[in-house]
């Protein structure tokens, strides 16, 4: 479902600020592959997704999502393909716009918009339907301006809306980050069951260490730009974090106390 080969972007080039972001990464997702991303600050985990998501051209290499080459395509002719959720609970959503009306916008991504705007009572239906198995209650408030929404309940819509109408691939960038611990479980939960029901195809950067290993059926480390550790299937069902830093430390050649350290 997803191809990155040979990918590598670099910022301030020709410059004493020069980074090399991501170093000739290979990287390919099957169909249904729900991957966690975890790494230090700097390591190329969100240069990874915005290289994925069209936000910033590659220089060179080639990505491809259900085998169509994507790599010269701005964000906007990817939109179809894509659903994403940003850490910022504010980003992905229409503050000044009705609960039915962000979830109307999300529906109509990718397809063709004449002048005429009205929501049809079968998708208000299929809204309050969705809404629904949220479990928070948003079917009954589908009127209320989403800047009303607290952190947790924005950021459930905004999943729910990036996966909407099926994404090919569903890029989850730290989503729960700015969440309290409570409310980051809740969503998290939530996350897994709508790409379980779905079975849909996820990338999802974390710079928790726990979660990374609980969710998802394959674990991948940055480090410098680079894939250093590729964990699937009974070797990250049995995976722990003393196991993880160890792995780190054999790959790296760096030693860590605790995962603090290692994404600081």
């Amino acid at each position: 479902m997803l191809d990155l080969n040979n990918v590598c972007k670099a910022f301030n080039v020709g410059t004493v600020n020069e980074k090399c972001a991501l170093s000739s990464v290979d990287l390919h997702l099957e169909d249904g592959d729900f991957v966690t991303v975890i790494g230090s600050n700097g390591a190329g985990k969100s240069t990874l997704l915005n290289a994925v998501a069209g936000t910033w051209p590659v220089d060179s290499g080639s990505i491809l999502i259900d085998g169509q080459n994507v790599t010269g395509l701005p964000d906007y002719q990817r939109a179809s393909l894509l659903g994403r959720v940003f850490q910022d609970p504010m980003i992905g959503t229409a503050a000044n716009m009705m609960i039915e009306e962000n979830l109307a916008l999300a529906a109509r991504r990718g397809k063709r918009r004449g002048l005429r705007w009205q929501i049809t009572p079968a998708e208000r239906e299929q809204f309050h339907e969705r809404l629904k198995e949220l479990g928070l209650g948003l079917e009954d408030r589908m009127s209320v301006k989403v800047g009303l929404l607290s952190g947790g309940q924005r950021q459930a819509l905004t999943l729910l809306m990036a996966t909407l109408r099926r994404p090919k691939l569903l890029l989850l960038d730290e989503h729960t980050a700015a969440l309290d611990p409570t409310t980051a479980a809740k969503v998290l939960e939530l996350s897994d069951r709508v790409i379980a029901e779905n079975k849909l195809t996820a990338l999802m950067v974390t710079h928790n260490m726990k979660d990374a290993i609980r969710h998802g059926n394959r674990l991948i480390m940055m480090n410098d730009g680079k894939i250093i550790l590729d964990i699937s299937g009974e070797e990250k069902k049995q995976l722990t974090k003393a196991d993880l830093l160890q792995k780190f430390a054999e790959v790296s050649g760096n030693t860590l106390e605790n995962d603090r350290v290692l994404l600081s």
